[in-house]
């Protein structure tokens, strides 16, 4: 429950993006925001003896104009890496999770965090690169890694949960 992460849409119904459950449950009692999907197994227990609904999918009361994402902005960090790659080891050939972050050129050789030199890859072929590179270690890549377009890592939060999909737009 600590890292759950709730989908925040417009009072348009249009996602947009992902908060935590603790801020989705804040803009449910001060009255910012309402309840549109729940955990039916889950729920929030406060100190005063109330229980809430443990929230899922919470809609914006009023609507709220939205800056455009900019993509030149976007961090290549553990959060968006993993949705660029889909959770899964980018290494051809294997299904396994991407549990580790692999830098394709190695920083011990002056490779750098970008979205270009970063891929998820499983802790087997981690291990089995070390500080090599691509080629010296012998593997090939499933595609080659760049920035996400506008909103690629939402749509793939989207399609990724069940309760969500319902909201994804295209």
């Amino acid at each position: 429950m600590a890292n759950e992460s709730v989908l925040l849409l417009n009072a348009t119904y249009e996602p947009i993006g992902l908060i935590s459950w603790k801020r989705a449950v804040t803009l449910v009692i001060i009255g910012k925001g309402e309840l549109v999907e729940q955990h039916e197994d889950r729920v929030v227990r406060s100190a005063g003896g109330r229980s809430f609904p443990f929230p899922s999918v919470v809609r914006l009361v009023r609507y709220v104009r939205r800056a455009r994402l900019d993509p030149a902005r976007l961090a290549p960090n553990r959060r968006n890496l993993t949705a660029r790659d889909r959770g899964l080891c980018q290494v051809k050939d294997c299904e396994a999770a991407g549990d580790t972050i692999d830098h394709l050129l190695p920083r011990s050789r002056g490779g750098v965090t970008s979205w270009e030199n970063c891929v998820l890859m499983c802790n087997g072929h981690n291990t089995g690169k070390g500080n090599r590179t691509l080629t010296e270690a012998g593997f090939q890549l499933k595609r080659t890694p760049a920035r996400p377009r506008r909103n690629e890592t939402l749509a793939v939060a989207l399609v990724r949960n069940e309760q969500w999909a319902q909201f994804a737009i295209g």
